[in-house]
């Protein structure tokens, strides 16, 4: 394990105290920095004044669930976010990638395998929190008035940052590195989740609307990504 993922703080979120307690006691053994909330309106709050690196959250809770857990970290944070779902929750898993979580994993769960998605996540994303490291090295694509620094998963629209998640810009690098080819939407699913998880078209769709709108954000003209009906999409200059 890195120094980064040594030092990595996890927010784990579930009703259930064993759990709490167990896969608490377990990253710990790992080296992470873990905080625990019983449930999401207190887990929200938490995160707005201690942000972490990294959250862990059952779906199913009282009150206020994982998916509004989800939108609302959404609204101010691309933190990863890693879903746990139970077996047959088909719908919820697939719900929960469409609205930015970056992984789910069903209950019962191996506590080796979440240490390890956790870890494989953190990779993708730690050299993005390192954005004033070594700026010279940055390996860095610009395609029009858009830069992506691929080492740090850091992308710029007319010099302003255009906050993605991992996946997110996973997916804008696939469609802008070829601008003017079609990416299918199962080669887009292959490129931001592998063969590890099940998606489906939709799941590409909601993730394509979102970047949308991230980018008028900060270029309310902004029309660069096309869908090809049937297809998938396609980047233009």
């Amino acid at each position: 394990m890195t120094d980064t993922q040594t030092a990595a703080k996890i927010a784990l979120i579930d009703d259930d105290r064993n759990i709490l307690t167990s896969v608490s006691m377990a990253l710990e053994a790992e080296g992470f920095d873990v905080k625990t909330y019983m449930e999401g309106e207190a887990a929200v709050k938490g995160l707005e004044l201690n942000p972490v690196d990294l959250v862990v959250s059952d779906i199913k809770m009282p009150r206020m669930d994982g998916m509004e857990v989800l939108t609302k970290i959404r609204e101010k944070s691309s933190v990863p976010l890693i879903f746990l779902t139970s077996k047959d929750d088909e719908i919820d898993q697939v719900l929960g990638l469409r609205m930015g979580a970056d992984d789910y994993i069903t209950k019962p769960f191996s506590q080796r395998l979440l240490i390890e998605r956790i870890r494989a996540i953190l990779r993708r994303n730690e050299m993005r929190a390192a954005v004033n490291d070594n700026p010279d090295d940055a390996v860095t694509i610009t395609v029009g008035n858009m830069t992506l620094d691929e080492d740090r998963h850091l992308c710029l629209w007319n010099g302003q940052e255009v906050n993605l998640t991992v996946t997110e810009f996973l997916l804008v690098k696939a469609l802008a590195v070829r601008p003017g080819h079609v990416k299918s939407r199962d080669s887009l699913m292959d490129i931001a989740y592998g063969d590890a998880i099940y998606v489906d078209d939709r799941t590409i769709d909601s993730h394509i609307k979102r970047i949308r709108k991230k980018f008028k954000v900060v270029d309310d003209t902004f029309d660069h990504i096309d869908t090809v009906y049937g297809v998938g999409y396609k980047y233009k200059e």
